[in-house]
């Protein structure tokens, strides 16, 4: 399922999350998607979508924070 991290480790030098437990993290899958380990804020940012986008009953909306996103872009291929 997954093929890689993209980033570095969230875990290294033993840093640890705001929240006590577990890390946002981004994963690229052996599909070539990506998975998001992140915050859920569905329920709060759904009725804050533009008109342009909707949630489905099966998708969530992920936070992740800007530090690492960022961090992963070299890691993110170019190419579809």
């Amino acid at each position: 399922m997954f093929a890689r991290r993209l980033g570095p480790d969230p875990h290294e030098g033993n840093a640890k999350s705001a929240g006590g437990s577990g890390c946002p993290d981004i994963f690229e899958l052996k599909t070539g998607d990506f998975a998001i380990i992140g915050i859920d804020i569905t329920g709060k940012a759904k009725p804050q979508l533009p008109s342009s986008a909707s949630c489905g009953a099966d998708e969530s909306i992920i936070w992740v924070p800007r530090k690492t996103l960022v961090l992963a872009r070299p890691d993110i291929p170019l190419v579809l």
